[in-house]
């Protein structure tokens, strides 16, 4: 086992943390004039010292990237040394030559006090045992007047928007994934893996920690579902579908799944009913699509949430 950034621990064999979400979908998640606006909001075009954590294989940084100062020097952080290895050479290839990655913990950052402009994060805090511990240690780098800027979600409201196929479906199987969604989320946290949905918090544990100016904004993403396929992102996300769809895999595994579930208090013997109910809605909308007959949108809350360090 090693030691993993967000405070748990990990198989040397396993598969890297969030392989399953580093697909191309992942490059469709953000409208561009959306993200230039967040850029104004947030002053990033004055940051000079930005940190990535938990980077990944470096998306959230190529996001910002149009929208950085030439001068901007960007270090992004990650548990995962494939990850970093990854991020490195896709920033070589798009002359990112200011990006640097380094495999760190986010529980202990291995940098001075007071050395960023600008702390940033991804879909970071939903995977850490303590966010507050982690959030403390983001206000320790940064400097005086600069921004702590996080773009975390709550996934389980998700799990409540539905498509054409199954829009007037019984809604005892809709609430049957909200329930199981819910009780996963629970569980998850109490394991010490992290909550899907603490993007609802942080504005509170921001204010906890003393930060000032904090704001909230939410993405105006949404992937739009037609009869035939109209967008590279749509493609995209009909081919996640197909791929999990074709391993029983959900947001989780399976086994990881249950695992959540009954460390939530799930009641015993009823998974195998709710994970089954699960993919055959989501088999219902696949074949759908395949069958050019599906409308609908996929869209959640995507929260973008700043405060400044006095």
């Amino acid at each position: 086992m090693t030691s993993n950034a967000t405070g748990g621990d990990v198989s040397e064999t396993a598969q890297p943390h969030s392989a399953e979400y580093f697909g191309e979908q992942r490059d469709f998640w953000w409208n561009p004039d959306f993200v230039a606006l967040m850029a104004e909001r947030w002053r990033l075009s004055s940051a000079r010292s930005i940190l990535d954590a938990g980077c990944g294989v470096g998306h959230w940084g190529r996001v910002l990237a149009p929208f950085l100062s030439p001068e901007a020097e960007v270090i992004g952080v990650d548990r995962e040394r494939e990850w970093v290895e990854k991020a490195a050479k896709t920033a070589a290839a798009k002359g990112l030559s200011r990006f640097s990655y380094r495999q760190a913990d986010v529980n202990a950052l291995p940098f001075p006090d007071a050395s960023f402009d600008l702390v940033t994060c991804q879909t970071l805090l939903i995977h850490v045992a303590d966010p507050r511990a982690v959030l403390r240690e983001f206000a320790r780098v940064l400097k005086p007047g600069g921004l702590l800027g996080l773009s975390e979600p709550n996934n389980l409201a998700g799990s409540c928007v539905r498509d054409s196929v199954n829009f007037d479906g019984d809604i005892g199987v809709l609430t049957d994934a909200v329930r199981l969604q819910a009780l996963c989320e629970r569980g998850k946290a109490k394991l010490g893996l992290g909550n899907n949905s603490i993007g609802d918090l942080l504005p509170g544990l921001m204010h906890e920690l003393g930060l000032s100016d904090i704001q909230l904004f939410l993405s105006d993403k949404a992937t739009l579902t037609l009869p035939q396929v109209s967008s590279p992102g749509q493609a995209a996300a009909l081919a996640q579908t197909e791929d999990w769809l074709g391993r029983d895999f959900w947001i989780w595994a399976k086994d990881e799944t249950e695992t959540y579930f009954r460390a939530g208090g799930g009641v015993p013997g009823e998974f195998e009913r709710l994970y089954a109910n699960v993919l055959a809605y989501s088999r219902r909308s696949f074949e759908a699509a395949k069958a050019q007959r599906l409308s609908g949108v996929s869209a959640g809350l995507q929260y973008l949430i700043s405060g400044r360090k006095l």
